[in-house]
């Protein structure tokens, strides 16, 4: 999705690559991108889990913050129906997607930066 939305990737930097989370950089052709995943509850955001959230999902464009944490599974689900119906998305679809991944997955981490994003802090 993001590089339809903001062009091919022009640069990746990955600062952070550790079996519980991951984190990096990544310069796409109309934006930058500082990126954060995580399994480990103790990395969400101040307040998620003592508000039982098990996930945090949030971007800002140009200053401007979205979470989309709810609802995210319905879009999942969505998705696999669409896909059963013969209206899926196919690999040449996702092909940008995995080579994308692939060279996240093989890259060797920089380690956390100063511009690498907020949440590499709780992650230590």
């Amino acid at each position: 999705m993001l590089a339809w939305i903001f062009g091919p990737v022009a640069g990746n930097r990955v600062d952070l690559h550790r079996p519980d989370c991951a984190a990096g950089v990544l310069d796409l052709q109309r934006a930058r991108v500082r990126w954060f995943l995580s399994v480990n509850a103790e990395h969400l955001p101040d307040g998620g889990s003592a508000k039982g959230q098990r996930t945090f999902r949030s971007v800002s464009v140009d200053g401007e913050d979205v979470e989309f944490s709810q609802g995210f599974t319905d879009l999942h689900t969505e998705n696999y129906r669409q896909i059963l119906a013969g209206r899926g998305a196919g690999l040449d679809d996702a092909a940008t997607a995995i080579h994308m991944v692939h060279a996240i997955r093989t890259a060797q981490p920089a380690g956390v930066q100063p511009d690498s994003h907020p949440l590499c802090e709780r992650a230590g």
